[in-house]
């Protein structure tokens, strides 16, 4: 239950539409709901800004849908992370507004209208292989009501491509900076403009790029000032804390 709501419901009591009993019940939930296999944590718009996202990856279908209804229940917009095309059927079929994002494994639900930022966030990828990350970065930023600009494939084995859309890049409040292989597109980048970027390295790679571990020390170590790292294939990570950060 956000904000909004909470005050809907005060008001509700005040003009004798709900009882006291009913409004109680409503705000017991408020901390969290407890379904048994999960607690749904309604306090996290409250406490962070942001409400609870939904980590699909492990999950059962059944489980998926049944976090979305209690979710609904307190809140209008709802993001599913890492869940296949099944899922998003099952919980298609419970709300047909839903929608599904493929490449980034992603399932939105928008019952309310988007408050959009003027500023954008640059998301940049080093090759096509790094895209599915991308997607779950720039989805969520959108989630959020960030604008988002996608640069892709502009890794630093033609580093001509990436010069040749610096000036839009540059045009952008926070950059997304994904890459694979030995992670070098972050530190390029971050010589170049005068905005944070966050980096996030992928799994993308040959036998010595150990899942990312490779990309992840690289990025972690660069020589350019004002990169932060998140973790290997983080892109929900990384589109959540730009949008923080082109929000201040």
């Amino acid at each position: 239950m956000n904000k909004e709501a909470v005050k809907q419901l005060l008001e509700y009591v005040k003009e004798g539409k709900t009882d006291i009993e009913e409004a109680l019940a409503k705000l017991s939930d408020l901390p969290y709901k407890e379904l048994g296999y999960a607690k749904v944590d309604n306090h996290r718009e409250l406490r962070n800004g942001y409400p609870e996202v939904i980590f699909g990856l492990n999950k059962t279908r059944d489980q998926v849908v049944g976090i979305t209804e209690s979710m609904m229940e307190s809140q209008s917009n709802i993001l599913i992370t890492r869940v296949p095309m099944d899922y998003y059927e099952a919980v298609r079929k419970q709300f047909s507004q839903a929608q599904y994002h493929e490449q980034a494994r992603c399932i939105t639900i928008h019952n309310s209208e988007q408050i959009w930022t003027e500023s954008t966030i640059g998301v940049i990828t080093a090759g096509t292989a790094d895209v599915p990350v991308a997607e779950e970065a720039a989805v969520t930023a959108d989630f959020f009501g960030n604008r988002v600009c996608r640069f892709y494939d502009v890794g630093v084995a033609g580093i001509h491509r990436l010069l040749n859309n610096l000036e839009e890049i540059r045009k952008s409040r926070v950059l997304i900076v994904i890459a694979g292989m030995e992670g070098a597109l972050p530190s390029v980048i971050g010589g170049l403009v005068d905005k944070p970027v966050i980096a996030v390295p992928t799994s993308v790679g040959y036998g010595a790029n150990f899942g990312g571990i490779t990309a992840l020390l690289g990025m972690l170590t660069s020589c350019a000032s004002g990169v932060s790292v998140v973790n290997i294939d983080n892109g929900f990570g990384a589109g959540y804390q730009a949008g923080m950060i082109n929000k201040l």
